[in-house]
């Protein structure tokens, strides 16, 4: 009896820790480029005693990686898109979790005059007449649909030398725009998080915050969607559904929307989910610029933290 339990002693003091369970998670490149993602998951790592593997890459090849069971939960920015993955029943709902904006960059010559346009549509069909160089993702991205949008509304099938489709992420399509000095369209978020290391590039049309920009088509919403067990059965979907849970918290929006204030003077991402607006009522907390004249340039910006919405 003594040897037995010696040996049972041995094996059980010899078996290997149990492996963590891991969350497949497939979102965009801005998520990641920004540093959202690094900031913000340790926190649920912690909380379900998982392992998040994240693939970032463009929102079309993210929602690809669902619609194979590839992915346990995706974090994209494609509404259209997003409604369609819903009704192809490769998820059974999709969640608001936060936004930004989109703005177009370029040269600080800006040969296509650019700058002081309204739409950006306008913007679009100025650098076409103009044939000035054009970085386009090129990636089937959410950022990418977006601007092919854009193009169609302007009535404008861009090719020819002027429009490089570059088929990357988009901190590289910054990084070859800054390069080349050609305009691009960029979410806002990436784009304050890359702008010290572009140079050449400022943005023309979009202003300096969300709140100066003229075109609300440029809006950019997030969503989270857990991938759907009875399309996929070998999705960890227990994982996914805490995991979109936990994402549209009011903990998690409140840090989604602190994000980036300190560092870059405005939130990167803006919360935005059900719950989120649920706790505020009738306060809008957020990070809201207030500038005076000539301080457009942000370095003397002020912030409030909370507005009363006054109806």
């Amino acid at each position: 009896m003594r040897i037995l339990l010696t040996l049972v002693a041995t094996l059980a003091v010899a078996q290997p820790a149990t492996s963590p369970a891991v969350l497949r998670l497939a979102t965009t490149t801005s998520t990641a480029d920004t540093g959202l993602l690094q900031a913000i998951l340790p926190g649920f790592e912690k909380l379900c005693s998982c392992r998040v593997d994240v693939v970032a890459v463009g929102t079309g090849q993210a929602l690809e990686l669902g619609r194979r069971g590839d992915a346990d939960v995706v974090l994209v920015h494609s509404y259209k898109d997003e409604v369609q993955f819903v009704a192809d029943r490769h998820a059974r709902e999709r969640l608001d979790v936060m936004y930004n904006d989109f703005v177009i960059v370029g040269p600080a010559a800006d040969p296509a005059k650019v700058a002081g346009r309204r739409s950006a549509r306008d913007a679009f069909s100025a650098i076409a007449a103009a044939q000035s160089p054009f970085a386009s993702r090129g990636d089937r991205s959410g950022t990418h649909t977006a601007e092919l949008a854009l193009w169609a509304g302007a009535k404008v099938t861009p090719s020819g030398p002027w429009y490089r489709s570059l088929g990357q992420g988009m901190g590289e399509t910054l990084i070859v725009a800054n390069e080349q000095r050609a305009y691009t369209m960029s979410d806002r978020g990436t784009w304050l998080s890359m702008r010290e290391k572009l140079r050449d590039l400022q943005v023309l049309m979009g202003g300096q915050s969300i709140a100066e920009n003229p075109d609300a088509g440029l809006r950019n919403r997030y969503g989270v969607m857990a991938i759907n067990p009875a399309t996929h059965p070998g999705v960890n979907f227990a994982a996914a559904q805490k995991f979109a849970q936990w994402l549209v918290s009011p903990e998690t929006q409140r840090a989604i929307g602190e994000f980036g204030v300190k560092k870059y003077g405005q939130p990167l991402f803006y919360p935005d989910s059900a719950e989120w607006k649920a706790t505020r009522g009738r306060r809008e907390d957020a990070l809201i610029p207030v500038v005076g004249p000539g301080e457009f340039a942000g370095r003397h910006s002020r912030w409030v933290r909370t507005i009363e919405v006054i109806r």
